[in-house]
């Protein structure tokens, strides 16, 4: 399996076979008991390296234990100690402690900030070294980025599958009372760490969505009194408008796939479709034409088909088009309605949002509609959002009552793993990135 690692110098070696069998974690199915691995602190090679490895170490295991699919064990069980990285592993101490997994590693800084992290993952019970040392460099204020770099490559490594830990999330930040929220764009690393605010609350604004890069952001403001569509890029926090007529309001943007063009709902004389803007020419094309409301629109990931919400039934449903328009296709049948749909990253899944019985659920199902599966049920459960993986899914929970605030959670894709995620203040709409920012 090759390894994509990003951004950071990194160079990879190898003593040994990567390709060997390893421990893998098989989780299709969902695990019901989770992983046991071991993490002694990595090793401060100078005294550089002596003021993050502690606290490296404890992001790596943060970033596996937050998955659901891995238990570390405390250092007070430890019956070896690590005080050496090129030191042999005595194994039968940590198959004494049921440790399945062993990560070492090892930390330096030198000139000029440079931070220098080596790791090896060993499967304990066979003796095996998965991958024979990797070694990632950056500066010493990426120490946080470069943590959950390993811990990509650790759970790739026991999954078999990418990982999510570097990336990010943008979001809708509230504050304030309920019925008077100020709102502002905001955006952290997928844990929670390094909020940074995009916009400031003087306008309502709603819905931020990446681009492909990760680079700019697409968002639907209320500025001018009716919601029309910006796009901001998140390095410079510039923006500009995008195709905003004047009698119309537009909403809902995303882009394709490639990057090239943007998918919203415009809504003119009381109808609202949906309508394809390529970015470089600034043309419009109609997606669809039908006498209802056409919203929400989510490409597939090889950008042939969109999945998009409309009420061209009676109630609120599931339907999916080719990515140039024409006729559509209802995929939804259960009972209910159903809204928000996202195409899965691995191209095989739809998730959305689903109303019934006076309960809010986020669910997945098959992209012809078959196997749907709810995850979650509560007072409001909306706006799903998939990890660049596609195990997990990001969503906003409101809670009942008179000032009822809204959180974001995650959710494994097999319905286990409910968490909230830590933001300074109410948060929703959240938007997840690709892998690597």
């Amino acid at each position: 399996m090759k390894l994509k690692i990003l951004l950071f110098s990194i160079v990879t070696f190898f003593t040994g076979s990567l390709f060997a069998e390893p421990l893998r974690i098989k989780i299709t199915e969902g695990v019901i008991e989770p992983l046991p691995f071991a993490a002694p602190v990595f090793v401060a090679e100078d005294s550089g390296g002596r003021d993050y490895s502690k606290r490296l170490t404890q992001l790596i295991a943060q970033d596996l234990t937050s998955t659901g699919l891995f238990r570390e064990i405390p250092s007070q069980a430890h019956i070896s100690s690590v005080t050496s990285f090129s030191s042999p592993i005595q194994f039968s101490d940590w198959k004494a402690i049921n440790a399945q997994a062993l990560v070492v590693g090892a930390v330096s800084v030198t000139g000029k900030g440079k931070m220098i992290v080596k790791f090896r993952i060993y499967d304990v019970f066979s003796n095996a070294e998965l991958g024979s040392g990797l070694k990632f460099s950056g500066t010493v204020d990426g120490w946080r980025r470069m943590g959950h770099k390993v811990a990509d490559v650790i759970y790739t490594r026991l999954t078999g599958e990418s990982g999510y830990f570097d990336s990010r999330i943008v979001f809708v930040s509230e504050s304030g009372r309920k019925g008077a929220r100020k709102k502002r764009l905001a955006i952290m690393d997928q844990d929670g760490a390094n909020v940074k605010y995009l916009t400031d609350s003087a306008d309502l604004v709603l819905a931020p969505r990446f681009s492909p890069a990760g680079e700019r952001v697409l968002y639907t403001s209320y500025e001018t009194g009716f919601p029309q569509i910006y796009m901001l890029d998140v390095g410079t926090i510039s923006r500009q408008s995008l195709r905003n007529d004047e009698g119309t309001m537009t909403f809902a943007p995303r882009f394709s796939p490639d990057g090239n063009s943007v998918v919203y709902s415009l809504e003119k004389g009381g109808n609202t479709d949906i309508y394809l803007l390529n970015l470089a020419s600034r043309r419009t094309k109609r997606l669809s034409s039908a006498p209802s409301i056409e919203t929400a629109p989510s490409f597939s990931p090889d950008g042939s088909q969109i999945v998009f919400e409309s009420d061209r039934s009676g109630t609120q449903q599931l339907y999916v088009m080719s990515a140039s328009g024409g006729s559509a296709k209802r995929i939804s049948f259960g009972q209910g309605r159903y809204g928000t749909p996202v195409w899965s990253p691995r191209g095989d899944m739809i998730a959305f949002t689903k109303q019934n019985r006076g309960r809010f659920h986020i669910g997945v199902m098959r992209i012809d509609g078959s196997e749907e599966r709810l995850l979650t049920a509560s007072f409001l459960d909306e706006g799903p959002t998939w990890s660049p993986n596609g195990r997990v899914i990001a969503f906003t929970r409101e809670t009942q009552g008179a000032n009822g605030s809204s959180r974001l959670y995650t959710v494994d894709i097999s319905g286990r793993n409910l968490r909230v995620l830590l933001t300074p203040d109410g948060a929703s709409d959240a938007a997840w990135s690709p892998l690597g920012r």
